[in-house]
């Protein structure tokens, strides 16, 4: 099937007359005819009837004429699409996040991308952290936002952006729900819903339960369905601080803070950048991020400032370095 034979047949479609479409195509109406015919021939069935002066579709041509339509939309999309891309008027950005990564917390970094590149086009995909990975090697996304991982692929670089803690989610009905801070012992007495495979488990381990068993009452690997048993008063959530929530939802800190979690940034290693990418990667490692999470956090609790600095030793190397003046794979 060629795609001039298809447009000869969409332009007899749109006037029903062999002359006017034509010209409507810029060919001669014999050229035109024979176009048809083939399309017809690789079809099975005539397409259009012929009746003297009259010309109407079969019931075959009126049935393949709306996909017709749809593939020569989608030919010419594509054209432009990569006209737009040559002409660097499209600039895509394909970000994973893990599911429990709050995307709020990148908005400001794709902001600052969006005055520097024209034409920034971001897609985000929320997945599990080894299915991140999958699609990085894959080509589908450019980049990803996990939390701490085991065992990361040799073909993946990373780079820890910085450090948040965990906190605990209550229904604005539970017990602890008007309390300031949550201690430990409250959390071995009271039912705590599982996050199945939640990376943070061991630490929860050995902070919270490592002579006492939790009180284990429900469980899901999804975060939304822990909030929705959560907010039916099922029990309580560890979760990280800005995991994207629901709004009836209270957060409480744990006394002491004694879970954190690293996030990651992931790319695949010596695979070319393009200048949305580079420029993500650059703003995100270059980013002090313990600025955003103090003031996110200040209006409701404070904390040991000593765990909101970001890496201070890769920070003090690079804050001074103006983003455009740092060449691709310099940063430490």
């Amino acid at each position: 099937m060629e795609l001039h034979q298809v447009r000869y047949f969409l332009a007899v479609a749109n006037t029903l007359n062999f002359t006017r479409a034509a010209q409507q195509c810029n060919i001669t109406q014999p050229a035109l005819t024979k176009g048809v015919q083939k399309l017809e021939q690789e079809l099975g069935g005539p397409l259009i009837h012929r009746e003297r002066q009259l010309t109407q579709l079969t019931d075959l041509g009126k049935e393949v004429l709306p996909m017709l339509e749809r593939t020569v939309a989608s030919v010419e999309a594509a054209r432009r699409r990569a006209q737009e891309f040559q002409r660097k008027e499209v600039a895509q950005l394909k970000l994973g996040l893990a599911p429990s990564i709050s995307v709020s917390l990148f908005m400001d970094p794709i902001a600052e991308i969006a005055a520097l590149v024209p034409g920034l086009h971001v897609e985000l995909r929320d997945d599990q952290p080894e299915k991140l990975v999958d699609l990085l090697l894959s080509g589908d996304i450019n980049a990803a936002i996990v939390g701490d991982m085991q065992d990361v692929p040799a073909r993946i670089d990373h780079w820890p952006l910085f450090e948040e803690r965990y906190v605990a989610i209550v229904a604005p009905g539970h017990q602890f729900a008007n309390r300031s801070s949550i201690g430990v012992d409250d959390l071995r007495q009271t039912i705590v819903l599982e996050r199945v495979g939640c990376d943070a488990a061991p630490n929860f381990q050995r902070s919270f339960f490592a002579d006492h068993e939790p009180l284990f009452g429900h469980g899901s690997e999804h975060d939304l369905h822990l909030q929705y048993m959560a907010a039916a008063g099922f029990g309580i959530l560890l979760a990280p601080e800005h995991m994207p929530r629901l709004p009836t939802l209270k957060t409480i800190p744990i006394e002491g803070d004694p879970v954190w979690r690293e996030i990651h940034l992931l790319t695949v290693q010596g695979r070319h950048f393009s200048p949305a990418l580079d420029a993500f990667v650059k703003i995100a490692r270059l980013r002090d991020w313990a600025i955003q999470i103090g003031r996110e956090r200040a209006s409701r609790v404070s904390v040991r400032p000593e765990r909101v600095s970001v890496f201070p030793e890769a920070m003090a190397s690079v804050s001074a370095v103006p983003l455009t003046d740092i060449p691709d794979g310099s940063l430490p």
